[in-house]
Formats: structure tokens, C-alpha cells, sequence
């Protein structure tokens, strides 16, 4: 989860350096294709898979919500602080569990209503409406939130019929699909140079979710969830270094109310999983 957590920054620092020269949904569009020769292995799960209609139907809605929360982050890359991207990103989670609750009728505890009430205030922190100016970039990420999390809610529910290979092979196609008429619409022919830096963005991407895989798999989530927070410590430091982006106290006060939101809905789930699993004194035990 740390070299997750350095891939990730690594690609904010890659899409930062860009500075606006390629247009949000062209950039994001040739992220995509750059990174389509790693689809190569998931090709035969997917033919495999024989989707129906209805499941299409579920994986082109997640591309076309992916494809517009993807647009929206690569515009607020170019808008905002990353501080501010990596703070209000953090959000998504938050507005799953709310999505869940509404459209998978998932109990919401008092607990759980609490630390999403607390992360809410943990955005308005960042934002302070009426004391900071909130630009287009700020509205972008809220939107990317929402969206992300629209889009890990029927993720949710496909990854129960269908392998992760799949999941993720057909959302890497819809978001490829979906972005190539907005990325034709406000083209720019790139440099060679910016093409360099998209295909480092493809490579650092598809390297940190395969590491994130790799984490998943080797440890549970409350042991590697903590630790993809470190990248709001890398970004305020790049940020100040690399891009001479001031250190803004609120939106690190803001940063920490949301993370430690997040790590206590974590906490309590992963307790009420162990539960679960434990049986009572008068089940068998294997």
C-alpha cells in the first residue's frame, strides 16, 4: 500500500506537470489508450464471461460515470492544489457508504451516520465556503467523488457474478469508448513530450492498482487502508516543493477529520465481519 500510495502521487505529480497544455478529456482519453495493452490478458475472461444485455447495460453506466469522474479529476488537477484533489478525494468512500445505505438498503448505524457526518464537515473544512474562494477545480472534485462512488456501487454489485478481470477489463474499455467523442471535440495534437508523460501516467496507474491488488490480498483492509492516507502527506509536500503550492493548514485539518472518518467506518466493518465469521459456543468449528 505505501508504493500504492507513491504510483498514485506519482500520477497526480505527472498530470500536475501538463499544466492544462492537453485538454481534461483528451488527456484522460490517451491515459486510456496508452494503457489498453494491459487489458491483453483480461481479454479472454471477458469473452468468457458470455455477458448478457442487462450486464452490459450495468458495465456501460459504470463507464459513462467513471468517464465523467475521470474528466473531472484531470480538470481539477489543473485548477487546484494537489493537497486539495488527494483531501477531497478521500470523499468517495464516504458518499458509498450513504449510496449503499439508499440503493442497497444497508444499515446505517448511529456510529456509522456519525463519522459521515463528521467526514461532510471534514469537505467543508477544505472548501470554507465564504472565507476561500471554491473554483470550478473544487466543484470538479466533488462531482469526481460522487461519481467515483456511483461507479463503486455497481462495481459492488457486478464483482459478485463476475472475476475481478472482467470488472475491471470492461471498465477500462467503456471509459476508453466514452472519452474518445469528448476528447474529439477540443482536440490538440500533443507534443511528443506530453505523450511521454500520459504513457508514465498509464504505467504508474495500472502499477499502483496491481500493487493495491497485491496489498488486498496479503493483509486485511484495516491494516492497508491507514496507510493510503500517507499520500495526502506526499502530495502537501510535493505540492510545496515541486510546485510552490502553499501549505494550507485547512485543508490538512480537513484531510485528517475525513481520514479519520474513513478509518473508523473501516474499523467498525472489519469488527462486524470478525463477528460474523466467529461462531457461537454452540456452532461446530472447523
Amino acid at each position: 500500500m505505501l508504493l500504492t500510495g507513491l504510483c498514485f502521487v506519482a500520477v497526480n505529480v505527472l498530470v500536475k506537470t501538463l499544466h492544462g497544455r492537453v485538454p481534461a478529456a483528451e488527456a484522460a482519453f490517451l491515459r486510456y489508450v496508452l494503457g489498453l495493452p494491459f487489458l491483453l490478458p483480461m481479454i479472454r475472461p471477458i469473452l468468457s464471461a458470455h455477458l448478457s444485455g442487462r450486464d452490459l447495460g450495468f458495465f456501460a453506466l459504470r463507464g459513462v460515470v467513471h468517464t465523467l469522474g475521470v474528466v473531472c479529476w484531470f480538470y481539477a488537477m489543473t485548477r487546484i492544489p494537489i493537497a486539495d484533489v488527494t483531501s477531497m478525494g478521500y470523499m468517495a468512500p464516504i458518499y458509498v457508504t450513504i449510496g449503499a445505505a439508499i440503493f442497497l438498503g444497508e444499515k446505517l448505524a448511529l456510529r456509522r451516520i456519525l463519522a459521515v457526518a463528521a467526514a461532510l464537515v471534514g469537505a467543508l473544512i477544505i472548501l470554507r465556503p465564504g472565507f476561500r474562494e471554491v473554483n470550478a477545480g473544487h466543484l470538479a472534485m466533488l462531482a469526481n467523488s460522487v461519481l467515483f462512488a456511483i461507479g463503486y456501487l455497481i462495481a459492488k454489485n457486478m464483482s459478485d457474478k463476475f472475476n475481478p478481470a472482467v470488472v475491471v477489463g470492461m471498465l477500462s474499455i467503456t471509459v476508453t469508448i466514452g472519452l474518445a467523442p469528448l476528447a474529439a471535440m477540443n482536440w490538440v495534437t500533443p507534443s511528443w513530450s506530453d505523450m511521454a508523460v500520459l504513457a508514465a501516467v498509464a504505467c504508474f496507474a495500472t502499477a499502483g492498482h496491481f500493487t493495491m491488488t497485491l496489498a488486498f490480498a496479503a493483509a486485511p483492509i484495516t491494516v492497508t487502508q491507514p496507510v493510503t492516507f500517507l499520500q495526502l502527506v506526499w502530495a502537501v509536500l510535493i505540492g510545496w516543493l515541486i510546485f510552490d503550492e502553499g501549505v494550507d493548514p485547512w485543508v490538512i485539518l480537513g484531510g485528517f477529520v475525513i481520514i479519520s472518518a474513513i478509518s473508523f467506518i473501516t474499523w467498525r466493518e472489519a469488527v462486524l465481519k470478525r463477528r460474523q465469521m466467529t461462531p457461537t459456543i454452540n456452532q461446530t468449528k472447523v
